[in-house]
């Protein structure tokens, strides 16, 4: 073993220097802020003839401002190597012989990298997309420093980031480094659109982006937006857009009346920013002023109709004021966007992986693994709920879908589905209407025609499809007349062939797709799972009744729009619903469906005074299940439970959320110790900003640091774990967070 690192996880290569390769090749591929830093070492032994190894770790919040930052990181590693030996054997023969240490640019899109020969010199260098080096500017420093600050702080408990041995250090553990991070972020905050921004949003701006959305998270979690103000005070005077930042810190830090004073002056300048406009809006929101919040939601739509956060903070809106008829039609106006993921390079399998854990740790004994003990498998109606998977503007818009099934039940949402979307039945009968037109229209045409065969040549047929001037019909002879009816009435044939073609072709694909979305959607089965007791209660299938679907819009254009309008049979005011909001339907018609069901077998069992038994991971499913659906309370219940059977960081971490809420201390600084310990064995070390540390912060506001403090104290923790958490209190302590002074 004295080879590994000590506390310190290892990826060991099967070739020397191919995770570096593999790092290179995906430099193309990395569209946002890219990936972690990389770090890589080779080792070599002192006996001859043993071969070097080369192993490498993820690691974020490493200061990458210099060389010589970076070389000190990979410098500390030495002092990680395993030296355990006990006293009267040699001492280890392994020893770090170089490394490398790899930081993405985000804004130049190249890899700086700093390599370390042990003893020996220091060399650095970037990497461009085609693999070439070039020589390391001060301004390439800044852009890379600040690049892996922004990654450590949006990272920290990104739950669509999840990499094994990936080590996270604080990024800012000074008031100093805090000043050197402001600083980094003014010189560089016009280039901020360059990083992308969240996957809700179509066009990075220069107030929506991963810079300033890092800039929130890192002020807003600890309520510290003192110097955020002086920064956007001195940037909103090149750009009055910045006042929508500035306003939303001036809200956060209760200064409402500072917030609205920039509203009204930036959006005199800037009028069509709808980044100053939903500053607005939230805030009307927040004091119940809805029908003014409803006034510019709508203008700012029509500012910016192309992006997806307009469309849903006017749904939003609509769902405030009880409009839901214009809430579903707005949710249907949403323009959607395909999910990308993070950032992420795919590296050759290791020869072996190496995850130490820190004795520390041991022997807290309070450290528990996040995976199931022995228990049976998880119900398969929960496990293939189709709601988890989905992700950016697809997950907003499902969560505005779920808000407005919460606010008025299934049954009212589905009448208001019928009331504003053509259904599929509808347009069924709609297109039988149209035929039986289209059938009469052929014969009645023919009659006239044959009447006219065998009248004289003045009478003129008036439903004709080709429509001729008085002029021409005076000027026509009894040839020409008879020729042209000939032309028409075939044209007319050729068309009605071709519109039947069309129709057969359109009922085809609807039948096609409808099935495949039936497959996809599948019907859950919940008899499979049902306890064998004879008096366990059916459920009632009346009780949620499935959606039809909508109709469709043709790939040929909007055949169905066009053909409600000529036909006599008309829909009025109803739109065509999009595909994927009738998807999103299906998926809250089963996440429904399993939660009724759910809470009508644990009524039954409880009103039986049987137990109602379920694994750890069936609660934590459910648990999930509830909170989509806007049920905190079943929510929590649920997650208790799980944690009864199971350890769950992801049960702890919304139970805290939940206690936090709620002001219950003992409980949150509980939940609080068992994710710090679990983040500690997974080489979470960064303190701030991190959920844990968000919600701590949350209840050092109302209750006071000495409070928090003294109920740590009465806890009795082993003095590893104590000192863990305390790290979060001297955080507070050093950066004044609100409430650190009582």
């Amino acid at each position: 073993m004295g080879e590994m690192l000590r506390d310190v996880p290892e990826f060991f290569e099967t070739e020397l220097g191919e995770s570096i390769i593999a790092r290179t090749d995906a430099l193309g591929t990395f569209r946002e802020l890219g990936p972690p830093d990389l770090c890589h070492i080779i080792k070599t032994n002192a006996k001859p003839g043993v071969r070097e190894l080369g192993s490498y770790h993820y690691v974020s919040g490493v200061d990458a401002s210099s060389s010589a930052t970076l070389a000190a990181y990979l410098n500390s590693l030495t002092y990680s190597m395993d030296d355990t030996q006990s006293w009267f054997s040699k001492s280890n023969a392994w020893r770090i012989r170089s490394g490398i240490y790899c930081c993405f640019n985000a804004f130049s899109r190249v890899d700086v990298r700093v390599e370390v020969k042990i003893p020996g010199g220091v060399e650095c260098y970037f990497v461009d997309v085609r693999g070439e080096r070039h020589e390391a500017t001060s301004a390439i420093w800044q852009e890379t420093y600040l690049s892996a600050v922004l990654r450590a702080i949006l990272y920290s408990d990104d739950s669509y980031y999840r990499l094994a041995g990936y080590r996270k250090i604080d990024p800012i553990t000074s008031l100093n480094a805090e000043a050197k991070f402001l600083e980094a972020v003014e010189a560089l905050f016009w280039k901020g659109w360059q990083l992308g921004s969240k996957p809700e949003i179509q066009v990075a701006t220069s107030v929506h982006n991963h810079l300033t959305a890092g800039v929130m998270k890192y002020f807003g979690d600890s309520f510290r937006y003192g110097p955020a103000i002086e920064l956007f005070q001195r940037l909103q005077k090149k750009d009055p857009e910045v006042g929508a930042l500035l306003a939303e810190s001036y809200i956060g830090a209760n200064e409402e009346t500072k917030a609205v004073k920039v509203l009204y002056d930036d959006l005199k300048l800037a009028s069509l920013s709808y980044p100053l406009l939903h500053v607005q809006v939230e805030f009307l929101r927040s004091k119940g002023k809805y029908d003014m919040a409803l006034q510019l939601a709508k203008y700012a739509v029509n500012t910016t109709p192309s992006e997806f956060l307009t469309w849903a903070k006017l749904t939003d809106v609509y769902i405030d004021i009880g409009d839901y008829k214009n809430a579903l039609l707005t949710l249907n106006s949403c323009p959607m966007f395909t999910y990308s993921e993070r950032d992420m390079h795919r590296m050759p399998a290791p020869q072996k992986t190496h995850l130490p854990i820190k004795q520390d740790i041991v022997k807290s004994g309070i450290m528990e693994d996040d995976i199931a003990t022995r228990e049976a498998e998880p119900d398969p109606n929960l496990m293939r709920l189709p709601a988890p998977a989905l992700h950016g503007t697809f997950a907003k818009a499902y969560s505005l879908l779920t808000r407005l099934a919460a606010k008025i039940g299934w049954d009212d949402l589905l009448k208001c589905r019928s009331g504003v979307f053509v259904m599929e039945e509808e347009y069924r009968i709609l297109k039988a209407k149209e035929e039986e037109r289209k059938t009469s229209f052929s014969h009645s045409s023919k009659s006239v025609i044959q009447q006219q065969e065998s009248s004289t040549p003045s009478v003129q047929t008036t439903t004709s499809t080709q429509p001729t001037t008085v002029a021409d019909q005076e000027e026509s002879t009894p040839e020409e007349e008879e020729k042209k009816i000939k032309e028409t009435d075939a044209a007319e044939e050729e068309e009605e062939q071709t519109q039947e073609e069309k129709d057969e072709a359109e009922e085809k694909k609807d039948q096609e797709e409808a099935e495949v979305v039936a497959e996809k959607m599948e019907s859950v089965d919940l008899n499979d799972d049902e306890p064998k007791a004879s008096d366990v209660p059916k459920m009632d299938e009346t009780s949620l009744s499935r959606p039809q679907q909508a109709a469709e819009e043709s790939k040929e254009g909007n055949e169905a729009s066009s053909s409600a309008q000529e036909a006599s049979f008309s829909f009025g005011n109803k739109r065509l619903c999009e595909r994927w909001l009738d998807n999103l339907f299906m998926v809250l018609y089963e996440d429904l469906r399993v939660y009724t069901f759910w809470r009508t077998e644990a009524a039954h069992y409880r009103s039986q005074q049987m137990p109602y038994r379920k694994t750890g991971t069936e609660w934590e499913l459910l648990g999930d299940l509830a909170l989509r659906l806007w049920h905190e309370n079943e929510a929590r219940e649920s997650y208790e439970m799980c944690l009864d059977h199971k350890f769950s960081a992801k049960a702890w971490m919304k139970l805290l959320e939940i206690y936090a809420k709620e002001g219950n201390v003992q409980k949150a600084l509980l939940a609080a110790v068992k994710l710090t310990v679990y983040h500690e064995r997974w080489y979470h070390e960064i303190v701030y900003p991190t959920e844990i540390a968000c919600n701590l912060n949350k209840l050092i506001r109302k209750e006071g640091l000495s409070k928090m403090q003294n109920i740590l104290t009465s806890m009795n923790l082993p003095r590893p774990v104590q000192s863990l958490i305390t790290r979060y209190f001297d955080y507070g302590e050093l950066f004044k967070v609100e409430g650190y002074e009582f």
